[in-house]
């Protein structure tokens, strides 16, 4: 993981999600989002004009950094780094993504779930991955079962995350950071009201705080 990216989850280990449709939006967002306190941004492809977004953050906005997620195949994850994703993130381990990130240096956390995918992570030369879906895949519990055996990994649970457990998922030493889209509600996107999502933000800014002052 880059020098960068690493102090900013050091200082601030939550990762919001940014799936919005519109790049305008998807830059207003990204806006209450920072100004919350949260600088690392996951754009995760999950619409037609999700990678138009991204662009769009990374031209309107400064001092973040900016990756994207649900990237599904080798040719999606070269197409963002050439829009320029700063990581890349996947709901699964995928091979060929794996070893085109790890050779171009590029900071990459594929999903896992399994004891068996961890250690094909590890195996890969991988020591970050995203721990996916979070809450059904057992929760901190498991977390704690996998850190003890892959002593080296660190995790990015993500997927049921919420403000509500975040101070339990961060509690866990091997826990690099939380990703959730609690922190962009849809309804108060809609209405226009990015102070709420500025709020949310500052929650989760100093629920981090108190666990890893």
């Amino acid at each position: 993981m880059s020098t960068d990216l690493s102090t900013r989850l050091q200082s601030a280990p939550v990762v919001p999600l940014v799936g919005e449709d519109d790049p305008a939006t998807a830059v207003a967002v990204t806006k209450a989002l920072a100004a919350g306190g949260l600088t690392v941004i996951e754009v995760v492809l999950r619409s037609d004009n999700a990678q138009a977004g991204m662009e769009a953050i990374l031209a309107q906005t400064e001092g973040l950094a900016v990756g994207a997620g649900t990237v599904l195949t080798l040719d999606q994850a070269k197409s963002v780094v050439a829009s320029g994703a700063q990581f890349i993130v996947c709901p699964g381990l995928v091979d060929n993504i794996a070893e085109y990130c790890l050779a171009e240096g590029i900071p990459f956390f594929p999903g896992t779930m399994t004891a068996g995918e961890v250690q094909r992570a590890y195996a890969m030369g991988l020591r970050e991955v995203k721990f996916f879906p979070a809450a059904l895949a057992g929760g901190v519990p498991m977390l704690k079962a996998f850190s003890s055996v892959f002593r080296e990994m660190r995790f990015m649970p993500t997927g049921g995350v919420s403000a509500g457990n975040l101070t339990e998922f961060l509690s866990v030493p091997s826990v690099i950071a939380c990703g959730g889209s609690w922190l962009t509600p849809a309804n108060a996107i809609a209405a226009g009201e990015y102070d709420k999502v500025t709020a949310l933000a500052s929650e989760a800014v100093a629920i981090a705080k108190s666990v890893r002052p």
